[in-house]
């Protein structure tokens, strides 16, 4: 665990909304709360209840501009893979998997829960990695976290890579195509989860499995209707 992580770490456990509380008293709104996402209900995960307040609030604690917790929220293409992965195991168990930009971690949950051999899960913001930490606790299962940027690389030596909610820009998705290509090319697998962003190279891949969604709640990611899980085309 990097300094960063661990600095992170004992900030969000400081904000961890103890489990006796309940309702949705306003001073809730700066802790986190241990819930479920709707797709997934197997994996619990501490997310804010609301994700933009929460944003606010760490900055104005802080007193300064912060990464937008998107770690806080269960996107839809997170979900979407952790779906498949419960429900066909046999993706990644016995494998070495990596989640590339784990948010939640909720990914790499649902493949240790699949049996994964050893699930990495990576980030570039630290909060990201220690709410890795926070929820692979309270589904008592192993995810090792990797801080930094592997876009240029080709995964190591992950036999299957995750990518939830990656096309969400067009320098995302410039930096993506290339490093899909390089997994897939010395052999590994690949799986995107998607709800069919603007930047998803559709032509490039072809669809696993569909789910009905539901709002996740934050960042623009209402009035989904739909979740993908997607594979390169070879």
């Amino acid at each position: 665990m990097t300094s960063c992580t661990a600095s992170a770490l004992a900030d969000l456990e400081r904000k961890v909304r103890p489990a006796h509380l309940g309702g949705d008293d306003r001073p809730g709104l700066d802790r986190l709360r241990l819930g479920v996402a709707s797709s997934v209900p197997e994996i619990r995960l501490h997310l804010a209840e609301d994700a933009m307040v929460w944003w606010a609030r760490m900055e104005a604690e802080a007193g300064e501009g912060l990464t937008p917790p998107f770690w806080a929220t269960a996107w839809a293409g997170g979900q979407a893979i952790a779906r498949y992965l419960l429900d066909h195991p046999e993706t990644v168990t016995g494998r070495r998997v990596l989640d590339l930009a784990t948010g939640s971690g909720l990914a790499a949950i649902a493949a240790a829960q699949a049996g994964a051999a050893t699930v990495t899960a990576n980030d570039v913001d630290p909060y990201a990695l220690a709410a890795v930490i926070l929820n692979a606790r309270a589904n008592d299962v192993s995810v090792a976290t990797s801080h930094g940027d592997l876009l240029d690389g080709d995964g190591g030596d992950a036999e299957v890579v995750l990518a939830g909610d990656v096309f969400y820009s067009e320098p995302m998705a410039e930096r993506m195509l290339p490093f899909i290509e390089r997994v897939t090319g010395r052999g590994a697998r690949m799986l995107i989860g998607d709800p069919g962003r603007t930047h998803l190279p559709r032509e490039r891949l072809r669809v696993l499995a569909s789910y009905r969604a539901s709002t996740a709640g934050a960042f623009g990611d209402f009035d989904i209707e739909r979740m993908d899980v997607l594979e390169p085309i070879r």
